[in-house]
C-alpha cells in the first residue's frame, strides 16, 4: 500500500473489504478524526463499543504497523485544520501533575524521534551553504518567531551577514528587497503555518534565492519551496505548540557553525566580556 496516502483515502480505498466493526470504525473516524486522533485504541473502541483487539486489526488492514502508526497518521492529517479551541478541548486531562508528565514525556518523544529521523546529509550541506552564502536571511512568523529570533541572535555573533526578517516600520518584503542568487533564506514553520511566511519564502524563490526549510514534515506547505529541508518533530501535547526538538535542532545549528569559526568567535566573545562586565550586562558574582 502506498505510504503515501493519508488515511482518509486509505479507509477510501478499502472500505469494500473491511469486516462490519472495522466499517463502524471507518465511519467515527471520517466523522470525528479530530478527536479520533489523540484517543487510545483502547478508549476509541469503548467511544464505539467494539474492542480494542479489533481497532487494532483495522490499522493492520489499512497498512498501518499498528495502532501508534495510525494515530500519528490522524495527527499529521489533523495538525493544520484545528483551531487552538479545538486543541483545547481535546485536552481533557486536569491534573497539574499528570500535565506535567505528559507535557514532558511528548517533548522527550519529539526530541529522539527527530534525532533518529534528522537527515545528517542535509543538515552537514546546510552548515556549508551558510559560510557560502553572501547574506543570510532568517524568517519565522506566529510562534515559530521565538525559534528565528533565537537563531538569528547567535548566528549574529558568528556571522557578520546575517539578517532576522521581521515585522517593523519596513514591511518584510522591503527587508528581502535585495535577496538575489548568491543568499540563503531559512524559513522556519510549524503547525498552524503561516501564510506570511509561505510569501516571503515564495518570492525569495522567484529571486533565485537558496531556501531552507526547518519544518516538522514532508507534507508542511515550507516544502515545497525548500531546496534543503531539516525536519523537527512537534507533535502538540495541547493547545501549546512544541518546539522544544525544533529548539533543539537550532541549538545543533548553531553549535555546528560556531565550531567552525571557533578561533574568530573566540575573539568577539572575549570582547563581549569586557563589554559586559564594563556596562554591568550581567549580575555580578559577588552582588
Amino acid at each position: 500500500m502506498d505510504k503515501n496516502l493519508d488515511i482518509i483515502k486509505r479507509i477510501q480505498n478499502n472500505y469494500s473489504q473491511l469486516s462490519k466493526s472495522q466499517k463502524i470504525i471507518a465511519e467515527y473516524i471520517i466523522n470525528h478524526y479530530d478527536k479520533a486522533a489523540f484517543m487510545t485504541a483502547a478508549k476509541l473502541g469503548n467511544s464505539i463499543n467494539i474492542s480494542e483487539s479489533t481497532v487494532v486489526r483495522f490499522a493492520n488492514t489499512l497498512g498501518y504497523d499498528g495502532y501508534p502508526e495510525l494515530q500519528s497518521a490522524l495527527q499529521e492529517l489533523i495538525k493544520n485544520k484545528l483551531t487552538t479551541v479545538q486543541r483545547l478541548e481535546m485536552t481533557d486531562e486536569t491534573d497539574e501533575i499528570s500535565i506535567l508528565n505528559n507535557v514532558l514525556k511528548s517533548d522527550i518523544e519529539n526530541i529522539k524521534e527527530t534525532k533518529e529521523e534528522i537527515d545528517k546529509n542535509s543538515f552537514k550541506e546546510i552548515v556549508d551553504n551558510i559560510f557560502k552564502a553572501k547574506k543570510i536571511y532568517i524568517i519565522g512568523f506566529r510562534s515559530s518567531t521565538a525559534i528565528a529570533e533565537y537563531l538569528g541572535f547567535y548566528l549574529n555573533l558568528i556571522l557578520e551577514n546575517v539578517i532576522l526578517v521581521k515585522p517593523g516600520i519596513s514591511d518584510v518584503f522591503e527587508q528581502m528587497l535585495r535577496v538575489d542568487s548568491n543568499d540563503l533564506v531559512i524559513g522556519i514553520g510549524f503547525p498552524r503555518y503561516s501564510k506570511r511566511t509561505l510569501e516571503v519564502l515564495k518570492y525569495a524563490k522567484s529571486q533565485n534565492a537558496k531556501i531552507v526549510a526547518i519544518t516538522d514534515s514532508l507534507i508542511s506547505p515550507l516544502t515545497e519551496i525548500a531546496d534543503e529541508i531539516l525536519l523537527a518533530k512537534s507533535n502538540m501535547a495541547s493547545f501549546v505548540d512544541s518546539l522544544v526538538a525544533p529548539l533543539s535542532l537550532i541549538n545543533a545549528l548553531i553549535v555546528s557553525v560556531g565550531i567552525r569559526e571557533k578561533d574568530k568567535i573566540t575573539d568577539t566573545f572575549e570582547k563581549l566580556e569586557n563589554i559586559w562586565n564594563e556596562y554591568e550586562i550581567y549580575l555580578s558574582k559577588n552582588a
